[in-house]
């Protein structure tokens, strides 16, 4: 498995959302939650380019993406996806340490996230913390998301 990770590239937006949308549906979900998620599953070329988003790849197919968004007071990981054809190979590891060493090389010292319930145990095992919850309620169902926090070896929070 030839693994490598870069950044994405705008003309990518396409199908990263789909990559969303697959990895969301891996878990489960009601076709109408995916609809009713549409808008948040969607990474736009405009997100591409302002933020730093990496894809994983593996013979040149996109196994997985994920984004680091700064703002001036909060470094966050966001849009974590996984081709579920690729899940439990190493991808979501191996992207969630290099955003994590971009952060530090940035400057900070703690990434936040908020996570999918199915999810929580994998950043767990990446070394984050659970530090809140965050209410997330789909068509009438009442439903909270993790709210996390890693601390960094390096940086100063600005």
């Amino acid at each position: 498995m030839d693994l490598q990770i870069r950044r994405a590239t705008p003309d990518e937006a396409e199908a990263l959302t789909a990559l969303a949308h697959a990895a969301k549906r891996h878990w489960g979900y009601p076709e109408e939650w995916i609809d009713h998620w549409r808008t948040d599953l969607t990474i736009t070329s405009d997100f591409i380019a302002a933020n730093e988003v990496f894809v994983a790849t593996i013979d040149d197919e996109i196994a997985g993406c994920c984004a680091l968004v700064l703002s001036e007071k909060l470094t966050e990981l966001e849009h974590m996806w996984i081709d579920p054809k690729h899940m439990r190979k190493g991808i979501g590891r191996a992207l969630f340490e290099h955003t994590k060493r971009r952060a530090e090389e940035l400057g900070w010292n703690t990434l936040e996230l908020t996570a999918d319930p199915n999810a929580e145990s994998f950043y767990e095992r990446m070394g984050a913390n659970r530090i809140g919850e965050v209410p997330a309620d789909v068509l009438g169902k009442s439903r909270v998301l993790p709210r996390m926090r890693i601390e960094l070896n390096r940086g100063v929070t600005p």
